[in-house]
């Protein structure tokens, strides 16, 4: 499907495809294109076998030694496609159905041209596997997994338009086909446009989602709305005003004017927000669940 949607599914394609099993190896992959490419009476284009090789190293794993520390691990750039950053993780705890847990975190890759959205999955944060998204709806920056299914579909947060908070649901979790619009811009604090800021957090109340708006001046603020529980397509609540904006100490840096966050967490009835300052300092803010919800309205 991802080769589909790279224009690339074409002879040589098939060539190299239907020799492999459904489970392969990038050695089983990398012997069975040297085979056609030595082999005269089978013609092979050679920009589909830099697409196929582009499309293989973008899915890895990395594996680290567990006697080192947690914040020792440290995932670098390791395929070309994210060699000028992994940018914005929004890593969220999944819980399945079944009770099983495992950690996700979606990001851009970013190699100083385009951008390609990726998804990271671990359970012991040690065993990392990166995993290439797709489907029609994998546009733009700025996803956020919901924690768990919402009547049997994946749910995530999303931008497709570069404006609008979207919404998608799917049977798969790394296949995403369509989005609907949930937020749009209202306010002079985001009338450029609106993004999420990382994978809602359950409350009682309903999904606690942190926003941010971009207004005057390219100026980011963090805010937050709150979505129904069962049909997170539905706004329940909103903040009026920003919750976070850049004060005087931290409006210079790399992106001047940017208070940021990919994520969050509730402990002990309080939101946890560790949030960028321009991209030169980071910092975090604390906030009670109860009384940021009732601010909403």
């Amino acid at each position: 499907l991802k080769l589909n949607e790279m224009n690339a599914c074409n002879e040589t394609t098939s060539q190299v495809i239907e020799q492999l099993s459904d489970e392969f190896t990038y050695n089983h992959l990398k012997k069975r294109i040297n085979e056609l490419k030595s082999n005269p009476d089978i013609p092979t284009d050679s920009e589909t076998i830099g697409i196929i090789y582009w499309l293989a190293n973008s899915n890895y794993e990395i594996k680290f030694h567990t006697e080192y520390g947690i914040s020792e691990r440290v995932l670098f750039p390791s395929s070309t496609n994210e060699s000028s950053g992994i940018e914005d993780a929004r890593f969220v705890h999944f819980f399945d159905e079944d009770g099983e847990s495992t950690y996700y975190a979606t990001y851009t890759a970013y190699n100083g041209f385009s951008i390609l959205p990726q998804m990271i999955k671990t359970k012991d944060f040690i065993t990392f596997k990166i995993i290439t998204l797709n489907g029609k709806a994998i546009q733009n920056k700025g996803m956020a997994l919901f924690p768990r299914k919402i009547n049997g579909k994946y749910a995530m947060l999303s931008r497709q338009d570069g404006e609008n908070n979207h919404i998608m649901f799917s049977d798969s979790l790394y296949f995403w086909q369509e989005s609907t619009i949930i937020q749009e811009p209202k306010l002079p604090w985001e009338f450029v446009q609106i993004g999420n800021c990382g994978s809602p957090v359950e409350t009682d109340e309903g999904w606690l989602v942190l926003t941010h708006g971009v207004g005057p001046m390219r100026q980011y603020c963090i805010s937050a709305i709150l979505l129904d529980l069962e049909n997170p397509q539905k706004i329940i609540g909103r903040l009026n005003e920003p919750l976070i904006t850049p004060r005087e100490g931290e409006r210079e840096g790399y992106v001047p004017n940017v208070v940021y966050t990919c994520g969050s967490l509730i402990h002990n009835s309080k939101l946890i927000i560790p949030y960028a300052m321009s991209d030169i300092a980071s910092g975090i803010a604390t906030v009670e669940v109860s009384e940021l919800i009732s601010c909403m309205r």
